[in-house]
């Protein structure tokens, strides 16, 4: 409207939901699960007011470390790494944890006892069609995902001879915020450091 006024039509898809249609010729499914795992890691971190360290190679069992620049009781700036799954399938749920099949390679990496850091595996359940994967409009962005973690010292061990293990993470262990803030507390305040 020439006086900088809106009418009820243009009111009405202001508010819209923006809509995608993810085309066929797109990423391979895998590369997308990873990219927005990832993206999701990072928008829960810059939400706690913690950064993000990227790592160039997935070599060393972890993806990516989270750091604070918080000083807590024991530590200034504690961090952790972080292997990130994704996955769309529903059924590795039940009431009580999520199973997630590590390989005895990425297993052995995670869980190695002498790690510098501590380390975590965080695993999104996401739809199973990409279209699902977020609801945006102008005042919000959702998304039907959500993520679970265990600390790698909390897996258990794996036999010398087997090729992975099925491991298990609390649904109580959902990564948000105050969980994120949590954990930094739990690391920042231990003297083992």
């Amino acid at each position: 409207m020439p006086d900088g006024s809106t009418s009820d039509a243009d009111d009405a898809l202001a508010v819209e939901v923006l809509s995608h249609v993810v085309e066929p010729d797109g990423l391979p499914m895998s590369a997308a699960k990873e990219g927005f795992s990832l993206g999701f890691v990072r928008m829960v971190a810059a939400a706690s007011r913690c950064s993000v360290k990227s790592h160039d190679a997935d070599y060393d069992g972890v993806d990516i470390t989270i750091v604070s620049s918080a000083e807590y009781q024991i530590h200034y700036g504690p961090q952790f790494e972080l292997q990130v799954k994704c996955t769309s399938q529903i059924h590795r749920l039940n009431d009580e944890y999520m199973s997630w099949r590590l390989d005895d390679r990425a297993f052995t990496k995670l869980t190695h006892p002498k790690r510098y850091l501590d380390a975590y595996l965080g695993v999104l359940v996401v739809p199973p069609s990409p279209d699902g994967w977020l609801d945006q409009n102008e005042s919000r962005l959702l998304t039907q995902s959500r993520m679970y973690w265990q600390r790698a010292d909390k897996l258990g061990t794996i036999d010398s001879d087997a090729t992975g293990k099925t491991v298990r993470l609390p649904r109580s262990n959902l990564f948000s915020v105050r969980q994120l803030l949590d954990i930094m507390r739990d690391i920042g305040g231990r003297g083992d450091w």
